[in-house]
């Protein structure tokens, strides 16, 4: 064999060296005999050192596409033999195939070195590994054994990775029962399916193995894990436990409200104005409570600070952070008032966190003092004298008119505020209405 290929070398170079000699000249023949004669020899090692490995069940594949998954490689080379395990390798566009003997590894290169093998619609190339065996996570000495837990490493993670993505992922192989989430070799996450589900945790390893989140990026290896239990205290971005859905849940954008038999959406989204609300929507099923969603953790965190346990037109004001993650628009009704059970107020022009200036805006809790503002420049105390304040003063304007009104108690400034904010005025003379627009001052009294 070798003998063979040093005349096919030789003859190859000598022929092609002289006919490329004759059209480019004689300097760039020989150098092209030099780079090209300096190739082969480094094919002939790389030929030489596969025949010096020997036998393993472990084959190691090359040359995958970059859309290659761990079930692609089992389908194509199942009929080799029994395959025990398979170890991606998505950067490298290489993978390796662990058979359950020698024998059947033996037949996967031999019919690779004769006839293509196509992984994917692509031809693959296969050589033994110098390993004889892959390295499980599980350190297991069943070649065959599994686990219900995934370990997942996310490479080249471009975007973020939170619980609700992956179980996007994941849950339509199987019930995902749990996801937790944590940085230790890069960004990592547990996977856990049901204890009867093992064929669960294995069809996702296989379908999932080396597939992309996220198009060229974010892209799985899989393994199985060590522990067969996760165990999740919190529910949040980084863990979550599906069968316990009331369990804690911290850094939730929603807050949960009751009881609120007097109000409306527009009324609670008033009550909560000096934050950002986006979405209000009452339940039918827990008459009087209502979820809000607000723009952040943060905003929750304030909410729940300052509004809880206040009282709005005689009754205990509850704020609890909810579990749910955002307001979904279902089993919309019709309150007792006329106005619908769900509305949105994540484009109003009136939520004044969502503008340009809302930096300049601050965050007062409950006051007894109220600052309005964008009233008409007519208006004066008797306008307003039915709101029950005890102190009026105003800073005229030209074409708006603001102040400040004092109440006896936060009660009445809560409840003054909730009937009029955004409460539009109508002057003769006037194209389009005034509207007034109340937060709580910074001032304790006038």
């Amino acid at each position: 064999m070798t003998a063979s290929w040093d005349l096919f070398r030789n003859v190859y170079v000598e022929d092609t060296c002289q006919q490329i000699l004759e059209v480019t000249g004689h300097a760039r023949g020989l150098k092209l005999r030099k780079h090209l004669s300096s190739f082969l020899f480094s094919l002939q090692d790389c030929l030489d050192d596969s025949r010096r490995i020997p036998p393993s069940p472990v084959v190691h594949v090359r040359g995958l596409c970059d859309a290659v998954v761990e079930g692609d490689l089992v389908e194509a080379l199942d009929k080799f033999g029994n395959i025990c395990y398979v170890m991606m390798m998505p950067f490298k566009r290489q993978a390796l195939v662990e058979f359950d003997s020698v024998e059947s590894a033996e037949r996967c290169v031999s019919f690779g070195t004769r006839d293509a093998v196509y992984v994917a619609e692509q031809q693959a190339f296969f050589n033994f590994s110098t390993s004889q065996r892959i390295t499980r996570p599980t350190n297991t000495d069943d070649p065959s054994s599994g686990n219900k837990v995934l370990l997942l490493s996310i490479q080249n993670p471009r975007y973020p990775i939170t619980t609700d993505v992956l179980y996007t992922v994941c849950n339509p192989v199987g019930n995902v029962l749990r996801i937790v989430i944590f940085k230790r070799n890069g960004i990592q996450a547990m996977v856990e399916y049901p204890d009867c589900s093992v064929k669960d945790a294995q069809k996702a390893k296989l379908a999932l193995n080396g597939a992309d989140i996220y198009a060229g990026c974010c892209t799985l290896k899989i393994e199985y894990a060590r522990p067969n239990r996760l165990n999740v205290i919190c529910n949040n971005n980084t863990s979550w436990d599906y069968t316990k859905p009331f369990l804690l849940h911290r850094g939730s954008p929603a807050v949960c409200s009751y009881p609120l038999h007097w109000a409306s959406p527009s009324s609670c989204s008033h009550c909560l104005k000096y934050l950002l609300c986006l979405q209000v929507k009452f339940m039918k099923s827990i008459p009087g409570t209502a979820l809000v969603e607000m723009g952040d953790e943060y905003a929750v965190d304030r909410a729940v600070t300052h509004l809880n346990g206040i009282k709005v037109f005689g009754k205990k004001f509850n704020v609890c952070v909810s579990k749910q993650q955002a307001v979904i628009p279902s089993q919309v009704f019709e309150l007792g008032d006329g106005t619908c059970s769900y509305q949105d107020f994540s484009l109003t022009r009136n939520n004044r966190f969502s503008s340009a200036q809302s930096s300049r805006n601050i965050i007062q809790p409950p006051a007894t003092v109220l600052h309005f503002y964008n009233a008409p420049p007519n208006l004066n105390q008797h306008h307003v004298y039915t709101c029950g304040f005890c102190c009026y003063k105003h800073f005229p304007s030209s074409k708006t008119l603001s102040g400040l009104l004092e109440f006896d108690s936060k009660t009445e400034a809560v409840e003054a505020l909730t009937v009029l904010n955004h409460h539009q005025i109508r002057i003769p003379n006037s194209s389009s209405p005034f509207t007034l627009k109340l937060c709580f001052s910074t001032s304790s009294h006038l």
